[in-house]
């Protein structure tokens, strides 16, 4: 496994090096590329170990950093669906040296039971209607979120997702308050 993880951060090494220098210009004794050439990507892994990321990799429409040092969390899609509904989706970040555990570090208080590895917790603040969202529920008062979530290994990230009602139409950005993160504020919703 550690071969793997050693051999997936060298070609990320090498690829992120060879986008910064300039290809040569092609030569007799060199065959010009074809537009339809394509580079072959490494094959998706059904691990359930999460992918390594780089440390600089933060990405998305909004990050915060965590509590414990080297953790963060990467919004990429705050979204209204159909059904009255807001879909979150989001990428925790684990570049320490010990596992990121869920338990019940991210599970809301009031259904603390059943949110046992699950991010029940996460909230979606409308500021200037001073409401609060909490993660959608169904008729048995289970999350409607990512649940039984693995500890995030250490150099490695995990993608999530929570629904939540949605705040009405001219409520066009909110803040977002994950547990043992700073709050994402001002967040845009896209449509």
């Amino acid at each position: 496994m550690s071969r793997n993880l050693i051999g997936l951060l060298t070609l990320l090494l090498f690829l992120a090096c060879a986008k910064k220098e300039p290809a040569p210009a092609p030569t007799a004794s060199q065959p010009t590329p074809s537009a339809t050439t394509t580079t072959s990507a490494p094959a998706p892994t059904t691990s359930a170990t999460p992918a390594p990321v780089p440390a600089s990799a933060a990405s998305g429409i909004a990050s915060a950093e965590g509590e414990k040092p080297g953790t963060r969390v990467d919004v990429q899609e705050l979204k209204r669906g159909s059904g009255g509904t807001v879909t979150l989706k989001m990428v925790f970040v684990n570049d320490s040296e010990h596992a990121m555990g869920f338990g019940y570090n991210y599970a809301d208080p009031d259904h603390q039971i059943r949110d046992h590895g699950s991010i029940g917790a996460v909230q979606l603040i409308d500021p200037v209607g001073k409401k609060k969202y909490f993660v959608a529920r169904d008729s048995e008062g289970k999350c409607v979120c990512s649940t039984q979530i693995p500890d995030v290994a250490p150099h490695s990230h995990l993608s999530l997702w929570a629904k939540f009602p949605a705040p009405p139409d001219d409520v066009q950005k909110v803040s977002i308050v994950i547990p043992h993160f700073q709050p994402l504020d001002d967040v845009t919703i896209s449509h």
